[in-house]
């Protein structure tokens, strides 16, 4: 006779519900209050997939927006709930193995440690505040041959990615919906909810607890500048103009992303017409990008360190980037807060083609960075995934204030007058 395991998790009547649509539907999306409970459902279905798995060598992945995140979120968890199977713990990688079964927590801050691994399941938390491409160019294709599923869970942060994902599970076949706010779940009594609605202010609170989308996200620059144009209409396609001054605005990375904002001057209408960012790659690649869209022609703006003489090779990022027939130009060197204030001022004029919906998102969830045990935001941006998007419109936008702006615009170089 086999020995019963048993395992000291008693889910709540919504954490069934999240069972049971892990188990019917391929990627489920749940956005949930805040206390509700997602994380230790989350983990627990886990456990549950890899128990049951009769793969070999089962692989399942927990994935916070930051490695210290998912450690201090779900490591404790994983330990206690995976105690009765014997497993064997690794704390330098937080890994859980039993039975040649295999869970790992991740953060997405790290994404090099996600490639090249496959997933049987993977638990994808807080969604809004991880970059979209996590999903789309590493997690997606590493359920792949194993027919993974995935659950994203999250509280909102805005109109972003989270809210997109959320209504494409709203509607397409093989995904499912699941919302819990706190004045359905009774899980938090009403008395408690009325003193966080007092505390906390209605937007946060309606964010928070009854999982509304329509608040920017707290701490965020540019949040609500950005809904206001989607209200007015703002976000949509736009043609481009070559008759109109041309600029891109770079963020260079070494080691991180470099971000390009491809922008045409109407008037006072600045124009997002394009984004692009890349990782790992070298300044030939964002080159042969810029003469594959005919922007080569366009004004570049780099930041001042742009300059710098790289050791190898004797040369800046500049020269190389002029030899290779660009036109440089280097932002003014500015504070970051002056450069945000120059980025606020910028945004109200701007349209944003459809094509630059990445870099968008980012700019939406560019915020200050948030002390946890102190409860307080740092008069600073916090360095994630969004960074690099908006730094390259901070440029664009500092250089602009300088006056670039107020210029007359010039013939395009392959336009002349005949007389």
């Amino acid at each position: 006779m086999e020995e019963m395991i048993e395992i000291d998790y008693k889910p709540r009547d919504q954490q069934l519900l999240i069972h049971d649509a892990i188990d019917a539907s391929r990627f489920t999306v749940v956005v949930a209050h805040r206390r509700m409970g997602k994380t230790v459902s989350a983990i627990n279905h886990l456990i549950k997939a890899a128990v049951t798995n009769t793969n070999p060598n089962p692989r399942y992945a927990y994935i916070a927006p930051t490695y210290a995140q998912a450690k201090r979120v779900a490591w404790d968890y994983l330990q206690e709930f995976t105690r009765p199977l014997n497993a064997i713990y690794n704390i330098a990688e937080l890994r859980a193995d039993f039975w040649g079964r295999r869970i790992s927590l991740y953060g997405s801050d790290n994404p090099d440690s996600l490639r090249g691994q496959y997933f049987d399941g993977v638990v994808i938390d807080e969604v809004g505040d991880q970059n979209p491409k996590i999903w789309n160019e590493i997690i997606r294709p590493a359920l792949a041959d194993r027919l993974g599923w995935a659950l994203f869970i999250g509280t909102p942060k805005g109109r972003n990615h989270f809210s997109e994902l959320r209504d494409r599970a709203e509607k397409e076949e093989g995904w499912k919906l699941l919302e819990f706010r706190a004045s359905q779940t009774d899980i938090i009594p009403e008395k408690e909810l009325w003193a966080a609605r007092r505390e906390m202010g209605e937007d946060k609170y309606a964010q928070e607890f009854e999982c509304s989308f329509n608040a920017a996200v707290e701490g965020a620059y540019y949040g609500s500048l950005i809904n206001d144009l989607e209200a007015k209409g703002r976000i949509t396609t736009i043609d481009r103009d070559d008759l109109c001054r041309s600029f891109v605005a770079w963020d260079l990375g070494i080691s991180d992303s470099t971000s390009l904002w491809v922008a045409q001057l109407a008037g006072k209408e600045v124009r997002l017409i394009d984004y692009h960012e890349a990782h790992g790659v070298g300044l030939d690649y964002y080159v042969r990008w810029l003469r594959e869209n005919k922007y080569e022609g366009f004004e570049q703006f780099l930041p001042h360190d742009v300059e710098v003489r790289e050791l190898g090779t004797g040369k800046s990022r500049k020269e190389v980037l002029q030899e290779a027939g660009l036109d440089i130009r280097v932002a003014p060197r500015l504070s970051i807060a002056d450069g945000i204030q120059a980025a606020r001022r910028l945004i109200p004029r701007c349209w944003f083609d459809h094509k630059t919906k990445a870099g968008l998102d980012a700019l939406r969830n560019y915020r200050r960075e948030f002390n946890e045990r102190q409860n307080v935001y740092y008069d600073k941006p916090l360095h994630d995934w969004t960074s690099h998007a908006a730094d390259a419109f901070r440029y664009l936008a500092i250089t602009l204030d300088e006056g670039v702006d107020s210029w007359s615009t010039p013939l395009p170089k392959n336009v002349s007058w005949v007389v």
